[in-house]
């Protein structure tokens, strides 16, 4: 069966950094609004079976439930407590179910946690964070309707969705961890901490994706040394503190907020070249300040090209439209025909 899962992050886009800067506020009305248009681009593109999660805002739940489409809509229950780990719960079941493509609503955080439960996920994630470096800015229809296509194989996979670069980290006596875009050592700081980062307590950053439009810890490296998604490398960047050598960039860490970076070095890496770091300190993930390094644990990180397959939506409605696929369709019912008076053209 043609299975699509779309998940919504009712956390994203709702975090206290909103009082430190000036990042939007993505309401629970605005997700719920692009779960619906998700929900019927994703049917409308072949889907026959779609997974939504509940969770105690109902976001999914009521976005989908009063839908008249022509699919079996299932409601994954995982026990969601408003935490990283209902992610990964709903993740590694909609795995189980052999989903044929995933929409996810999150920021960098939340497409990380899908990662770690899925590493090669088919993906097509849309941008409802804080950090919105990894997602896709396009209108949930248009996703929906990708992933619909991709899901029911009218678009093969390996031709629209190639896999995304990863920071792959590997700590002295601990589980191995990733990160999208970035991973970051930090002194003088704590695991947990939602504010934004103070660029004196940043000590090395390491980039999958080093984007100088971007806002967080991309375009620190991104302003120095550009680096996208199809550039087979990644970016270190050496930081100090004030009055350490080096110069100072001027960097937008988070929306609206412009902050001085002490520089020292930076340069490209390799794919999997080797970059050490030595606690004390604290590794942040994507903007989440993760795991803590004790003093002399050490930790190896690299940038690797096994990530989870983001789907190329521009590329799969292309090739869709190339081929005619939206051509000679059978009948397409919308509830909102008949409430406004549209329907059917012919």
């Amino acid at each position: 069966m043609s299975t699509v899962g779309i998940l919504a992050n009712p956390m994203a886009g709702r975090d206290v950094r909103r009082l430190a800067a000036r990042a939007s506020t993505t309401t629970l009305e605005i997700k719920r609004d692009q779960v619906s248009r998700a929900a019927i681009g994703a049917v409308a593109g072949g889907a026959k079976r779609l997974l939504v999660v509940a969770e105690p805002f109902r976001i999914s739940v009521s976005a989908v439930e009063h839908l008249d489409l022509d699919a079996e809509i299932e409601v994954i229950d995982v026990g969601a407590e408003l935490r990283a780990l209902d992610t990964r719960r709903a993740i590694a079941k909609m795995r189980e179910a052999d989903c044929g493509a995933l929409v996810v609503l999150g920021g960098d955080g939340t497409q990380r946690v899908v990662a770690k439960a899925w590493r090669d996920a088919p993906l097509v994630p849309l941008s409802t964070g804080t950090n919105n470096v990894f997602p896709l800015h396009v209108e949930a229809t248009a996703a929906g309707l990708a992933a619909g296509l991709v899901a029911s194989a009218r678009v093969p996979l390996a031709e629209v969705a190639r896999p995304v670069k990863v920071v792959n980290i590997a700590i002295d006596g601990e589980e191995p961890d990733l990160a999208l875009i970035d991973a970051v050592l930090l002194v003088d700081d704590a695991v947990g901490n939602f504010m934004p980062f103070e660029p004196r307590k940043l000590r090395r950053v390491v980039l999958a994706r080093a984007e100088p439009a971007a806002v967080g810890m991309s375009p620190i490296g991104g302003l120095l040394h550009p680096c996208g998604d199809a550039d087979d490398f990644g970016v270190d960047v050496i930081c100090g503190a004030p009055g350490d050598p080096g110069r100072t960039l001027l960097a937008p860490i988070s929306p609206g907020l412009f902050r001085m970076v002490r520089i020292r070095a930076a340069r490209r890496i390799a794919l999997g070249e080797i970059v050490a770091v030595e606690g004390p300190g604290v590794l942040a993930f994507d903007g989440d300040r993760e795991r803590k390094l004790a003093a002399g644990q050490r930790a190896v990180l690299s940038v690797s090209r096994d990530g989870p397959r983001r789907i190329d939506v521009d590329a799969v409605l292309a090739r869709s439209a190339r081929e005619g696929a939206f051509l000679d369709r059978a009948h397409w019912h919308d509830p909102f025909d008949e409430a406004f008076g549209g329907g059917d053209c012919c």
